[in-house]
This record gives C-alpha cells, structure tokens and sequence, in this order.
C-alpha cells in the first residue's frame, strides 16, 4: 500500500488525513484514514517544528498502518546537501521501514534541477525529495500520478480531508 498524509493545524489541534492506494496513476483512493490530535505543544523557538510528524505517527499508529511508501506534502531534505527536513524525520522514525516521497509546491533555494518535476500542463514545477527510494523513481512515480494540474488529485484529496476534519 502507498500512502498520502496531509495535515492540517485547527488551533491548538490538528487534523491528519491519510490516502492509501495501490498504483500511482489511480484516481480515486483504496481507502481513506483521518485522525484527531487535541492538543500539540509548539516548538521552541530555533528548534525544528515536529508537530506534523507526531501527528503522521500517530495516524499510522492509530491505523496500525505500515505502507511501503508514504508521500507528504513537505520536503524530505531541505537541500542539495541533504540537511534533514520533515521527510527524513518521518522516515528515521519508521527505522527506514517505508520509504518518503516529499513533494513541494513552492521554490526551494539551493535545490537544483535535478529536484524538478514538471506535470503536464503545468509551467512551474513541484520539488521532489525523497527516503529510501531513488530519486529518478520518485520523480516518475509523482510525474505520473493522476491529475492535469500540478497537485495530484489523490494529494488534494488528502489535503482536502485534512482541512475538513476540524481537531
């Protein structure tokens, strides 16, 4: 099973959605999994901000869900020299048991082009980094994903039901 996690800050809480699927080109999910966290704590000041990666566990947990794949909304490294982001918090946690794509709409600087992938019509391209896979692999699987525009329909799904899910 492959998986797609969104999470969405309400508050003091938060909302965790989860899409699984089985190939990357399917349109619709295989099953959908949503979790609640009340409360989280807010990172101190200079440390990195964890919240979105309890809150990824404790789905999977909840869910006792163990994809082989997990993709994100965040970057696995934070740039070509593979300083660790979101993605690669996630995947030490899981002992490298699943492997993390992370995807980013946004212009990251210091990633080279090597990290572009460009969806079909679309002018700007997602950064793609990725755990435990290669990145060639990566960068096809998210390329091939459905869905005309630059976010994957599955992804916005995900993105959707986390926004919908108040905490």
């Amino acid at each position: 099973m492959k998986l797609i996690a969104c999470v969405h800050f309400h508050g003091e809480g938060a909302a965790v959605a989860a899409v699984a699927f089985e190939d990357w080109d399917a349109r619709e999910a295989s099953q959908t999994f949503t979790f609640r966290v009340a409360e989280l704590e807010k990172p101190e000041r200079g440390k990195p901000d964890l919240r979105e990666l309890q809150c990824i566990l404790q789905l999977l947990q909840e869910h006792r869900l163990k994809p082989e794949v997990i993709l994100i909304d965040a970057p696995v490294h934070l740039d070509a020299a593979e300083a660790p982001g979101p993605g690669w918090r996630l995947f030490d946690a899981l002992g490298g048991q699943s492997a993390v794509i992370g995807i980013s709409t946004k212009a990251m600087p210091g990633m080279p082009a090597q990290f572009e992938v460009f969806r079909e019509e679309e002018a700007r391209p997602m950064i793609v980094t990725c755990a435990g896979i290669d990145l060639g692999a990566a960068k096809v699987r998210v390329r091939n994903m459905h869905g005309k525009k630059r976010i994957p329909t599955l992804v916005k799904l995900a993105a959707r039901m986390a926004r919908e899910n108040p905490g």
